[in-house]
C-alpha cells in the first residue's frame, strides 16, 4: 500500500485542535484493515518525521434518522499519532 492510501485525510476537531496543542498528537483519518507500523512509516514517509507513538480506534457505524428516513453514518478508522517535541505537521496552509 502507497503513503497516500494509508492516509485518507487529517481530522480537525476541536477535541483533536486541543490534543495537537497541548500534547502534539495529530489525527488522521487512515484506510482500513493498515496497523500501527504501516501508519508510522506513511506519516514518516510523507512528512519526513519519525513518529513516537500510535494509537488506532475503529468508530462503529451509527444508523442516524432523518424525518422518517434511517440512514448509516460511515465507519472511520482513526489514528492518533503523537510527534517528537519540537516537530509540527502544518494542517492548513498559510496565506
Amino acid at each position: 500500500m502507497l503513503a497516500r492510501e494509508v492516509i485518507i485525510r487529517p481530522i480537525i476537531t476541536e477535541k483533536s485542535m486541543r490534543l495537537n496543542e497541548m500534547d502534539n498528537k495529530v489525527t488522521f483519518e487512515v484506510a482500513q484493515g493498515t496497523n500501527k507500523t504501516q501508519i508510522a512509516m506513511a506519516i514518516e514517509e510523507i512528512y519526513g518525521i519519525k513518529p513516537l507513538k500510535v494509537n488506532v480506534s475503529n468508530n462503529h457505524p451509527k444508523k442516524r434518522r432523518v424525518g422518517r428516513y434511517v440512514g448509516v453514518r460511515n465507519r472511520v478508522r482513526k489514528a492518533i499519532v503523537k510527534l517528537p517535541a519540537g516537530t509540527d505537521i502544518a494542517l492548513f496552509e498559510e496565506i
